[in-house]
């Protein structure tokens, strides 16, 4: 609606924080609905997400409706004063739909349809599957769109549907022409003067499929371009139907947490509400650090505040081995969400299933039932969010420090022929949050080209391809007096996969005081590499720095002997190798010091985080023996009414959300 304002996450929340999850009730007699309803209510649930596998429910033929027991569900959740999330049901089309359009079904790259019997077997360029998702959306919208308990719209599941059928390789030659306009420029950009595959009529193009050997790395990062925008065109369309039927809610549809499948920077820009789903191995040691950055990345693509739209209250059931959550474990990762921005704490979801595939895969109620441990946590959970509700929701803490991610350059460097398969982007980029995060020093995630300004130090973890507009934007970032320390990897190719001359993009070269990039030294999994100051993982380089006063530290031994590993010139920082976690830690918290960026809190045990949000201070400690905490002053805890002076003590997976 033109001139309207767009709702915002605090339309839904109302100044609570939403709590609940994923309702599936027609997999549970009416009766046991009555149930979860008292169930809910002692467990101080405020939100429950309705409709997300419910198509073939809703649409058990072609063109019928079944919304008698959907009415009854709306009904009830408003009686129970329980807001509905309602989702448009488009991720798992009915069974029908697939046997009599097979149209609508994805293929593989070998050319294998993807058959129903699972979920999001659709195809993204499908005709016939966009006029039944907007069908059903069109009808929910004008069903449901003035019913008291609908507070939001969640649009599909989990997009994550790639597809190499004959639909999807027209709307992939459409895309193309629309990027480049003609055959000439897309030769250029896609390098086909390589293995003579110059392409003389858009007809011969299609999706990348199975080929003999190494495919073009042009067209492979294209498609995923592709996969991602035409995933985005299902997603605006079906908002764009429940919008025009209520501009007043929110609309959402959930990540996956750093999925490589969608540039989520841009996507978020088409969303009221960023959601993620986020699901940490409990036995990971440092399943709290991916949590942490899942959460400041949400965070930053939402620039505010954030839904948590699932994670799990017990085990999973898709790892080798689903181990289920220690006791307080839930309710610490919950609150570090919380703490790091999220307004809104769920789960998939409320009942855990007795059929279907994921039947182990842990619900707010488990098989236990009301007297398990799981329910149990649950019910203090939502009492601890109660308490602190009214001093956090919509509150938000920014950060000096920025960490540059994208998506195409992730797309770019995920290719078949690269240096060495043993570089995995999110592996590097978790290193580097991780060190940061170590050194309790607060991090917000930025697109290259995004505004730098307010950040005093930006950090890039690797960098493949980068956009002229981005080595500008960083140019910028240093010469307005910002400091910027680089990994390796950064900078080597332009926007279409075409390696920079020297190796790295002249003006980064200058910006770092590199004369010459030699070559490219990549390490085998076990290898490492020494300096004068700590030992290198994955990666070493063959530098010539351009002045000796650039050179912070030196290889020792090997064939880079006494070569740069590490070089400073003044406020830009470029380290060739990945030091290992704890030499990464003290190196980012050094460059930050000397920055004037300092810890959240400062002398904390180990295990404990420090995060600050609004005026309020929340430890989280993710260990399981006491420690003390010196924290100077009076201090109040919100979750049990205690005041603290000069020290906390924190038990087993505990959390003080403090207010001075």
């Amino acid at each position: 609606m033109p001139g309207h304002k767009r709702p915002t996450l605090g339309d839904a929340t109302r100044g609570r924080i939403l709590f609940g999850g994923d309702y599936n009730p027609e997999q549970w007699p009416e009766e046991t609905w009555r149930e979860d309803v008292a169930l809910m209510a002692a467990a101080g649930v405020n939100s429950v997400t309705l409709g997300v596998f419910s198509w073939a429910k809703l649409e058990p033929k072609p063109g019928a409706r079944e919304f008698g027991w959907l009415d009854t569900l709306m009904d009830l959740m408003h009686a129970a004063g329980v807001g509905v999330v309602l989702a448009t049901p488009t991720a798992s089309p009915p069974p029908w739909m697939g046997h009599l359009h097979p149209d609508t079904l994805p293929v593989d790259q070998d050319g294998r349809t993807e058959w129903w019997g699972g979920r999001q077997h659709f195809s993204h360029s499908s005709a016939t599957y966009r006029r039944y998702a907007a069908a059903i959306t069109e009808d929910l919208a004008a069903r449901y769109g003035d019913h008291p308990a609908l507070t939001m719209w969640h649009i599909n599941n989990e997009y994550c549907t790639y597809d190499w059928s004959e639909q999807a390789a027209a709307r992939f030659r459409d895309w193309l022409r629309a990027r480049y306009g003609d055959l000439d420029a897309l030769n250029e950009a896609w390098g086909t003067a390589f293995w003579s595959q110059g392409y003389g009529d858009w007809a011969e193009i299609h999706t990348p499929r199975h080929a003999h050997y190494l495919k073009n790395p042009g067209q492979v990062l294209d498609f995923k371009r592709f996969t991602s925008d035409m995933l985005l065109e299902c997603c605006t369309a079906e908002r764009d139907i429940v919008r025009r039927a209520t501009p007043h809610l929110p609309v959402t549809t959930n990540f996956m947490p750093l999925w490589v499948g969608l540039d989520a920077w841009r996507w978020a820009e088409e969303e009221d509400v960023v959601s993620v789903d986020l699901y940490p191995d409990p036995r990971d040691p440092l399943g709290a650090q991916h949590g942490a950055l899942v959460q400041d990345l949400t965070r930053s693509q939402a620039r505010g505040p954030w839904m948590l739209m699932e994670q799990a209250a017990g085990p999973v059931n898709w790892r080798g081995v689903n181990h289920p959550k220690p006791r307080g474990l839930n309710r610490l990762w919950s609150l570090q969400a919380v703490a790091r921005g999220a307004d809104a704490v769920c789960y998939f979801q409320w009942r855990q299933s007795r059929q279907g595939a994921e039947k182990f895969h842990s619900g707010m109620v488990s098989h236990a039932g009301e007297e398990g441990r799981t329910y149990q946590e649950i019910k203090r959970l939502g009492a601890d969010l109660a308490r602190i509700s009214a001093e956090v929701t919509g509150t938000h803490s920014g950060s000096e420090i920025a960490i540059l991610h994208d998506w195409h350059a992730w797309w770019a460097g995920d290719q078949e022929g690269r240096l060495s398969h043993e570089v995995d982007h999110p592996t590097v980029l978790s290193a580097w949050h991780r060190a940061l995060w170590e050194a309790d020093l607060a991090t917000d995630f930025a697109h290259p080209e995004h505004d730098l300004t307010g950040y005093e130090l930006v950090v890039v973890p690797q960098l493949y391809a980068m956009t002229d507009a981005a080595i500008d934007n960083l140019l910028a970032h240093v010469h307005g007096g910002g400091t910027v320390v680089a990994g390796f990897l950064t900078g080597v190719a332009d926007a279409d996969d075409r390696v920079r001359p020297g190796g790295m993009d002249a003006r980064l070269r200058e910006l770092f005081g590199i004369r010459t990039l030699h070559e490219w030294w990549p390490l085998d999994a076990q290898e490492r590499v020494e300096t004068d100051g700590f030992r290198g993982t994955l990666w070493s380089e063959e530098l010539e720095a351009a002045e000796p006063d650039a050179v912070e530290a030196v290889y020792q031994g090997g064939e880079l002997d006494g070569l740069p590993a590490v070089l400073r010139n003044d406020r830009a920082w470029y380290v060739s190798t990945l030091p290992e976690p704890d030499a990464l830690r003290t190196l980012l918290a050094r460059i930050a010091a000397d920055t004037g960026v300092r810890p959240v809190a400062e002398g904390l045990p180990p295990g404990v985080e420090a995060v600050r949000r609004g005026e309020l201070l929340f430890l989280l400690h993710h260990g399981r023996d006491s420690v003390t905490v010196r924290l100077p002053g009076a201090h109040h805890d919100l979750l049990t009414g205690t005041t603290f002076t000069d020290e906390v003590t924190l038990g087993r997976y505990d959390v003080v959300v403090l207010r001075s």
